[in-house]
């Protein structure tokens, strides 16, 4: 085990004192689907790719898949509702298990305290009215979190897919928040909000018990510039804080709703615009199919906005899990911990190339091959590029004018990554 804190910029994260990337693996539906066998395996091949985090949600997913190992956690009325008043210790006594299994491989597990379909007054409690955890309750809920699971040294995700769109569910979220790091307070928190959000309420904004922004940048084809955009808002925002993109578009999953699939490179590009518009601190994936652990034949509820889901150890093979691994050793490998996103250096502005500085390093993501022209001052750059892709190494070719330097890139039909050295 070891503890995460910020660094003293407030923009990535330590791990026993040195520079930690968050790379985290999303599987929401972990503790309600996953056999231990199973369990086993994934951890393994996730951390033989080079993951160091995974998400869960602690309460059953909403949308998952259908699981013979699916527990109840509390009680079951009559109308088929819960009592929260009366927990099954076996289902926590599982989760718990799954994550010990997990930190002993070295993964910092990041746990959902309440996913916005138990919360009053969000737009997922309409899903199950009769599992709305009453306000009351939350208070000795996520003391109960808090006394499971603080001994793993996690990350408490406080809330799931909100958009606090009603005073009830600010107070539901700050309650638990509060909680959580009054009773573990080297734990770091977060929220995990809904697609394309990133007015948070000033309560909360504001709050010391916030540790570190999540947006998520969603499965939206038509806004995937979310990946950017809203790194650059949560970067610019008036508390600063360390910046995760949680949420990327998952490998395998529909365009939001409609026909089609997001395939590696659209994983990459979300990755790589995140990184270098300000959400340097890391970045989950997510595979379709591993989210929800699906088995065939299975139901999957999510179905109607998420498309037909692959089985989950199909899924845990998608090579766009390689790509985001990837992208943190190049991080690593560069110590590209100090970026600041620098845009305005290209000539001829284009949103979906993102570049990035530190003092002696520029860095720029094209998704596509491209010349580009850069305003930069006189320091003389190495210059190196990755194509994506294949990760094929190549030598850019440098222009040089009084005016500004032109970089042109090799000729493969792929996104790549220019690295100058000063």
């Amino acid at each position: 085990m070891g503890r995460i804190t910020i660094s003293s910029s407030k923009d990535y994260f330590l791990k026993d004192g040195e520079r930690f990337f968050y790379l985290a693996d999303t599987c929401w539906s972990a503790f309600t689907n996953a056999s231990l066998d199973e369990w086993r395996r994934y951890l393994d091949y996730r951390k033989m790719q080079g993951f160091n985090a995974i998400q869960v949600n602690i309460l059953p997913q909403h949308d998952r898949s259908e699981s013979e190992n699916y527990i109840e956690p509390y009680e079951v009325l009559p109308d088929g509702g819960w009592n929260f008043n009366v927990r099954n210790d076996r289902y926590f006594d599982r989760a718990e298990e799954m994550v010990e299994m997990a930190v002993e491989r070295g993964f910092t597990p990041a746990l959902v305290v309440l996913w916005c379909n138990y919360v009053r007054g969000t737009w997922g409690s309409k899903i199950a009215p009769n599992r709305i955890m009453p306000l009351e309750l939350v208070e000795e809920y996520a003391a109960y979190v808090v006394e499971r699971f603080s001994k793993y040294d996690p990350i408490f995700i406080i809330s799931g897919d909100t958009n606090f769109e009603s005073e009830e569910a600010v107070i539901y979220y700050k309650t638990a928040m509060d909680i959580v790091k009054k009773l573990a307070p080297t734990s770091l928190t977060t929220l995990h909000l809904m697609g394309g959000l990133w007015q948070i309420p000033d309560v909360l904004v504001n709050s010391y018990n916030y540790d570190f922004y999540m947006y998520q940048s969603g499965h939206s084809k038509e806004h995937q510039h979310l990946a950017y955009e809203l790194a650059q808002k949560f970067y610019s925002m008036p508390v600063k804080r360390p910046v995760v993109n949680g949420e990327p578009c998952y490998e395998g999953h529909s365009f939001g709703g409609k026909y089609g699939r997001f395939a590696s490179f659209d994983i990459r590009k979300a990755v790589w615009q995140s990184l270098l518009s300000g959400a340097k601190a890391g970045v989950a994936y997510g595979a379709h199919g591993v989210w929800s652990w699906h088995r065939k034949g299975k139901k999957f509820w999510g179905q109607k906005f998420s498309g037909p889901p692959f089985e989950w150890d199909v899924a845990l093979r998608f090579p766009g899990a390689h790509d985001v691994s990837f992208a943190k050793w190049i991080f690593e490998k560069y110590d590209l911990f100090g970026l600041e996103p620098t845009n305005s250096v290209l000539v001829d502005e284009i949103d979906e190339i993102r570049v990035a500085e530190t003092k002696d390093k520029v860095v720029v993501y094209c998704p596509y091959s491209w010349d580009i022209s850069l305003r930069l001052d006189d320091k003389p750059f190495k210059w190196e590029g990755i194509e994506l892709e294949s990760r094929r190494v190549f030598r850019p070719r440098i222009e040089a004018s009084d005016c500004y330097l032109k970089v042109g890139m090799a000729e493969y039909n792929a996104d790549a990554l220019i690295i100058g050295q000063a």
